[in-house]
């Protein structure tokens, strides 16, 4: 396997580590602390992945993402996701026009705010699965159907979807065939006390920061483009594939923690955002080799949500993370698979 990137492509990398920094200086404009959050949206914004954001309200997660919009300078629409939401609200519909000077009439499609570079679904959960479904085939094919007609979706296409994990009365949690659809799930913690503070004082003052447009959606695509094109070394790639399958109960070699704890493991989708994600972030760092610490990094944030556990680790009080972790301690490079 080809370990080193092409020459063409060296310029490029340098220049995608500038514009990483340049970003992540005018969100700070905005968003006080939260590093570890901003820097997953954006290796999911270059990985070209969707995002599902857990915290409790007042987070900044919708500011986050509308200020991502505006620093790239793309199309940012918001879906308040509630109980009576239908799938056309989502998608659009169509509606009978009647021309004024004819009299003729026609079916029209009125674009619902799907439409966009960058969607937030803002608290996913509390819409029924009929309308989370509206979401499935623009989020894995980039395209949305009505009626008898297929229409594609501008790029870059993201959605960044928000749940609150302290308030499940009247909510419909995402089937796994849906959650299997988002690259990371991101766990947006509180601020610390300095960082409220400031938070606190700026956000009172009647101060707007001003924003700087650093990309476009043309540079965006660009970039995307060469994550796919840096090239992985075989023991970087079978740590990342055993580590996933390691998440199977009764697949060979499986932990006994996994085959005690677990229902079902990730599947192969984990493994390609493993590897994805790492390449993503190691063009962020300036580098052009990925490593196992690469895979490290993003392991919680792809696997914490593909792995369902049993009543037993229920009633044990053992948490999806608390598996990983331990996954984490247990599958090292020197136990992953040579073959």
């Amino acid at each position: 396997m080809e370990t080193e990137i092409a020459p063409d492509d060296l310029a490029l990398a340098r220049d995608f580590f500038e514009t990483k920094e340049k970003v992540i200086h005018e969100i700070r404009k905005v968003i006080i602390g939260q590093e570890p959050v901003i820097e997953d949206l954006l290796i999911a914004l270059f990985s070209r992945g969707h995002c599902l954001f857990v915290g409790v309200p007042g987070l900044a997660k919708t500011l986050l993402v509308n200020t991502l919009a505006k620093v790239l300078q793309l199309r940012f629409s918001r879906i308040q996701f509630t109980p009576d939401l239908m799938p056309s609200d989502i998608t659009g519909t169509e509606i009978l026009y009647q021309d004024q000077a004819t009299g003729n009439r026609e079916f029209r499609f009125i674009e619902g705010p799907v439409f966009a570079n960058i969607i937030l679904a803002d608290e996913i959960n509390r819409t029924p699965p009929k309308t989370q479904a509206a979401l499935l085939q623009a989020m894995q094919e980039l395209q949305v159907t009505v009626g008898s007609e297929t229409y594609t979706l501008d790029q870059p296409f993201l959605v960044f979807a928000t749940q609150n994990p302290i308030e499940h009365e009247g909510t419909y949690p995402l089937p796994e065939a849906q959650l299997d659809r988002f690259m990371f799930m991101i766990n947006v913690p509180y601020p610390t006390r300095e960082q409220e503070v400031h938070i606190a004082k700026s956000t009172t003052s009647g101060v707007q920061p001003e924003l700087e447009v650093v990309l476009d959606a043309k540079r965006i695509q660009q970039l995307q483009n060469l994550v796919p094109r840096v090239p992985v070394s075989d023991h970087v790639a079978h740590f990342a594939v055993d580590l996933v399958q390691a998440t199977r109960p009764g697949n060979g070699a499986t932990p006994d923690f996994i085959n005690e704890w677990v229902d079902w493991g990730a599947g192969p989708r984990a493994s390609q955002y493993l590897l994805l994600a790492a390449k993503a972030r190691t063009l962020m760092e300036n580098r052009v080799a990925v490593t196992i610490e690469d895979i490290r990094a993003i392991a919680r944030q792809v696997l914490e949500h593909r792995i369902i556990l049993n009543f037993k680790a229920e009633a044990e009080n053992v948490k999806t993370l608390d598996v990983v972790d331990r996954l984490l301690e247990t599958v090292s490079p020197a136990t992953a698979s040579s073959a």
